[in-house]
């Protein structure tokens, strides 16, 4: 496979693996556990590399200085970085301690046997074991990229059925999450927030504070930066809210106040064509006339509003500064980053700061998590020496982390006599997904963070420019896996626009899928094709081939066998046409309240050798379900007073009673570099569920999210 850049970036193999005490291997990796299962995972391919039981292999928590710098735990690259880096430490450190075994039972390496980390020679019947021969020492040498793997048939674990890591604490309800810590001398810490982004603290009646103070309770203020903190949780609670009704707050102009899809198309915006997947730097071609010969052009536009990662438990962080260094406790997805942002908002050395990662609200994307380390650090910075645990609140959540923006996309295909598509254009429109903190010039990472901009000395966040990889931002999965002449792929990056985003799971491709994918079902009613077969008829590609068919076989998404009153529809793509392949049936009904139900759902999908079964099957039902809440229920809204959608009945999410009963294939195609599952079925689920309305109901519903009140609004057009 191609080089692995955790493996050029972090060589050495005693910042992946050591030969730890008690008769244990730990493993270090710079990729976080936020539920995709990654720990369990690499502890099966240690095991089996190894050949060590998995219960011997200690997966240490990431860590900064310690844990290898990996980025950020993103784009589905977690199996096919770590776990590729993984694997091949495990296996350079088999080889290189039996050579060691060979040395020192003075045998030939071809005579030794491995049995749970025992090293037997069958020429002698002498031992020895990893622990004998490491002595608690490191390795001293580099990973070997070329390193022998153990032969597939040789694996006992990988593949297997194995119970996530920490499970049974998470069940147990046994202290485990961030939220759950508790230090000696801690305090508790809220943040008492303005009503939007444009306002700013004007006022404070002096009573107030003495009375705060009074009871124990300590203020922060630096600019409109605000926090409480005290040693009771409920008395910083309370004083957040008594601050807060006394604050006077200058609100400026408010939110812009303007329908976001008009803003959209009239804004300030930079337009690139796209090109294999990539922007560039090139006008525009026009979007000229039908070819000749083109039996029937079809357009359509399709719509996502601005949704929120709606992570069920709020953002927090624990921070400790004490003698001029910082601690942090973060359930971030790039610790090194966020180190490197805070380092620049303090004008401290990145190697005065500690950041440890810790379990917490797990989001996939960009939420609150490094916003409220940020919080927490001021607060204990303010107050040095006694640990500060910061927790924002359910209406904090929804209504300042950075969203997944707004988008808007245009679609044109021609038919031919044949049936096929002569010429296709996909337009897409939207603001940026880049928006982590990641460290630039004129301290561009932690301007991306949210309480920088309301400090004394406030930074301004950056204005991003377009995005210019492959599949990056707006115009992931623009360009169809299908066999299409004549394409024509633009992004456009708007200015301008009302809310903070940044990365939300699978980016652009969730926006871009559903047009696609919606499209291509419209394009095979309008050929009077089967849906199934008008893919299959512009695709070439045997595996993407193959889980469509998977997918249909266990679920027809057309036929009589359907049940009166249900329809199925069909989706499927490759997550930026590099990653997984994944298919999906979803068979709905609409009640007579135009309540959309969920039904069943079949997933069919590839990403290469599967590690861990039931963590490949629970990304890929878990996407779905996370995506079919954004295709039914999710908006964020607002107005020029602020966001309205600050708890769950204004941001409703899927819930219980509507989850389908899922029947998922996983597609192994042997010893297949990993793919990564992840984000996979977002896009699909959307537009499958789109396309089974459609079955339905004849209605076609393309501006996200499917509200009864929108599925009637379509009933009447």
């Amino acid at each position: 496979m191609a080089s692995n850049p955790s493996i050029a970036n972090n060589p050495a193999l005693d910042r992946w693996l050591a030969i730890g005490a008690g008769e244990t291997v730990v493993v270090r990796s710079g990729k976080v556990d936020i539920g995709q299962r990654i720990s369990t995972a690499v502890a099966m391919l240690v095991a089996d590399e190894l050949d060590i039981d998995p219960a011997r292999v200690e997966t240490v928590r990431t860590e900064t200085g310690l844990s290898p710098d990996e980025g950020i735990t993103s784009g589905s690259y977690s199996m096919t970085q770590t776990g590729h880096a993984v694997r091949l430490a495990a296996a350079t450190a088999r080889r290189h301690l039996l050579e060691r075994a060979a040395r020192a039972l003075d045998v030939d390496p071809a005579t030794l046997e491995v049995d749970d980390g025992r090293i037997h020679s069958r020429a002698t019947n002498r031992t020895t074991s990893y622990w004998e021969l490491a002595e608690g020492k490191p390795f001293g040498i580099d990973i070997d990229p070329d390193a022998p793997l153990k032969p597939r048939e040789a694996l006992r674990h990988v593949g297997g059925a194995a119970v996530a890591r920490d499970m049974e604490d998470i069940v147990r309800g046994r202290p485990y999450f961030l939220h759950d810590m508790t230090l000696p001398g801690m305090l508790h810490a809220r943040v008492v927030r303005p009503p939007h982004y444009h306002a700013r603290f004007a006022g404070l009646d002096p009573t107030v504070l003495s009375r705060l103070s009074g009871e124990g309770v300590q203020v922060v203020r630096d600019g409109s930066f605000l926090a409480v903190a005290a040693d009771d949780e409920y008395r910083a609670v309370k004083a957040a809210e008594r601050l807060a009704a006394a604050i006077v707050w200058d609100k400026g102009d408010g939110l812009p106040s303007r329908d976001i899809y008009d803003s959209l198309r009239a804004n300030e915006r930079v337009s690139l064509p796209v090109v294999d997947g990539a922007p560039v730097e090139a006008p525009v071609p026009p979007l000229g006339d039908p070819p000749e010969g083109a039996t029937v052009t079809l357009e359509a536009r399709y719509e996502r509003p601005y949704q929120m990662h709606a992570s069920l438990g709020p953002s927090a962080a624990m921070a400790e500064s004490a003698d001029g260094r910082l601690t942090v406790f973060s359930h971030s997805q790039g610790i090194y980053f966020l180190r490197a942002a805070l380092a620049e908002t303090f004008d401290m050395a990145p190697d005065e700061i500690r950041i440890v990662h810790a379990p917490g609200a797990g989001c996939y994307g960009h939420n609150g998590a490094d916003d409220a380390a940020l919080d927490a650090a001021i607060v204990a910075r303010a107050i040095p020496g006694r640990p500060v645990l910061l927790k924002w609140t359910r209406e904090e959540e929804h209504a300042w982390e950075p969203y997944g923006t707004c988008m808007s996309t245009d679609l044109r295909a021609s038919l031919n006599a044949d049936g096929k598509i002569a010429v296709w254009s996909h337009e897409s429109f939207g603001d940026t997904f880049m928006m982590r903190p990641r460290s630039g010039p004129d301290k561009v990472g932690p301007a991306r963070l949210l309480s920088t901009r309301f400090l004394a000395d406030p930074l301004t966040p950056p204005v991003m420019g377009p995005a210019m990889g492959p599949h990056i931002g707006i115009h992931r999965n623009l360009d169809p896996l299908y066999d299409l002449p004549g394409k024509r792929l633009v992004k456009h990056l708007v200015r301008g626009m009302p809310l903070r985003v940044s990365a939300l799971r699978s980016l652009g491709a969730y926006a871009n899928v559903f047009a696609i994918e919606s499209f291509m079902d419209e394009l095979a009613g309008t050929a009077g094709v089967d849906p199934v077969a008008f893919r299959l008829d512009h695709l070439s590609d045997p595996r993407a081939r193959a889980v469509i068919e998977a997918a249909a076989e266990r679920l027809p998404p057309a036929g009589a066998d359907c049940p009166e009153g249900r329809g199925r529809g069909i989706a499927f793509s490759r997550y930026k046409n590099i990653a997984a392949y994944a298919a999906v049936v979803m068979e709905v009904s609409v009640t007579d309240s135009a309540e959309i139900r969920l039904e069943r759902c079949a997933i069919a999908a590839d990403a290469g050798e599967i590690v861990d079964r039931a963590g490949f099957a629970a990304q890929l039902e878990g996407g779905a379900i996370q995506a079919a809440s954004w295709t039914l229920h999710e908006a964020v809204t607002f107005d020029g007073g602020g966001i309205t959608s600050r708890d769950w009945d204004s941001y409703p999410i899927l819930g219980f009673d509507n989850v389908p009963e899922f029947e998922t294939v996983l597609v192994d195609p042997g010893r297949e570099p990993f793919l990564g599952a992840g984000e996979a079925t977002a896009g699909p689920t959307a537009a499958a569920i789109a396309n089974a309305v459609h079955a339905a109901t004849g209605l076609r519903l393309r501006r996200i999210p499917f509200t009864p009140d929108a599925v009637r609004a379509a009933a009447l057009t």
